[in-house]
């Protein structure tokens, strides 16, 4: 019974992380569960339920991961903007 739920949670999450082009953070807002579950369930258990659908998500994390950087820093600026009282950049 549980297995049946994890492994459809697991490609639930995994096509909506394929669809939106998602991070895992904006998967777990959606689902509203905790970041760790998201990429334990997307990672681990995807892997041996469903390897192709892996391979899918797996180019997407690690993207995500080349990206993070630049989300981190877009999000600082953007923060000191508002601090400043300066409109954000659109």
């Amino acid at each position: 019974m549980k297995r049946d739920f994890d492994k459809e949670r697991c490609e639930i999450l995994a096509e909506y992380l394929i669809e939106r082009d998602a991070t895992v953070r904006a998967v777990a807002y959606a689902f509203s569960i905790s970041k760790s579950t998201v990429h334990k369930d997307i990672t681990e258990k995807l892997e041996r339920i469903n390897p192709d659908l892996f391979d899918r998500v797996r180019s997407i994390l690690e993207r995500n991961k080349s990206e993070r950087h630049l989300r981190g820093g877009e999000a600082t600026r953007i923060k000191y903007m508002k601090e400043k009282g300066k409109e954000t950049p659109t």
